[in-house]
C-alpha cells in the first residue's frame, strides 16, 4: 500500500510540474513618474472611450505569447482604481524588454463581477472583439514589441 502512495504521489507531482504554474503578477500603484523618459521599459496606456466616470477600471499586461495572455493568474501587472474620466492614462512598468500585451476591463458598476450587457473591455492593438471569439482575440492580434524605450499605445474601449 505504501508503494502505492508513493508512486501516486510521484505521478502526481510530475503531472503537476509539466502545467505551468501562474501566481498572478503584483498590484502596483498607477506611478505616471515611472513613464518618464529614460525610464524604460515601460508601457504608457492612454484608454479612450470609458463609458461613464463610475466603477473600477482594470488594466493588466501579460507575455505576448499564446500560454500566457489572457489566462487565469498569468498577469505580470496590475493597476485597478476607480474611473475618475472617460479618459485615463496608465503606466506599466516591464522589467525587460519582450513582447508583450495589454488587457483592461471597466467594471461599470464596481461590483466585482463581469456584467456581459454593461462591462466594457479593450486590449492593445485594438483587435475587433465580437460574440464569436468571446472578446478574446488572439494573442497575435494584441502583442507588441518592446525594447529598453517608454512606449505609448492607446487602448478604445469596447462595450455590448
Amino acid at each position: 500500500m505504501l508503494k502505492f502512495a508513493a508512486s501516486i504521489a510521484l505521478s502526481t507531482s510530475i503531472l503537476l510540474s509539466a502545467v505551468p504554474a501562474y501566481a498572478g503578477g503584483r498590484e502596483i500603484p498607477n506611478d505616471l513618474r515611472r513613464c518618464q523618459s529614460g525610464k524604460g521599459p515601460a508601457v504608457k496606456v492612454e484608454i479612450q472611450g470609458l463609458k461613464e466616470a463610475t466603477g473600477k477600471v482594470r488594466v493588466q499586461s501579460y507575455r505576448g505569447t499564446k500560454d500566457e495572455w489572457l489566462k487565469s493568474g498569468a498577469w505580470l501587472n496590475r493597476i485597478e482604481v476607480p474611473v475618475t474620466a472617460k479618459s485615463m492614462t496608465f503606466c506599466l512598468p516591464f522589467s525587460q524588454a519582450g513582447e508583450y500585451a495589454i488587457a483592461v476591463r471597466h467594471d461599470l458598476n464596481g461590483n466585482g463581477k463581469t456584467d456581459l450587457t454593461s462591462d466594457g473591455g479593450g486590449m492593445s492593438n485594438n483587435p475587433s472583439i465580437s460574440i464569436f471569439n468571446l472578446g478574446k482575440p488572439s494573442y497575435k492580434k494584441t502583442k507588441f514589441a518592446l525594447g529598453n524605450e517608454v512606449k505609448t499605445i492607446s487602448i478604445s474601449m469596447k462595450y455590448m
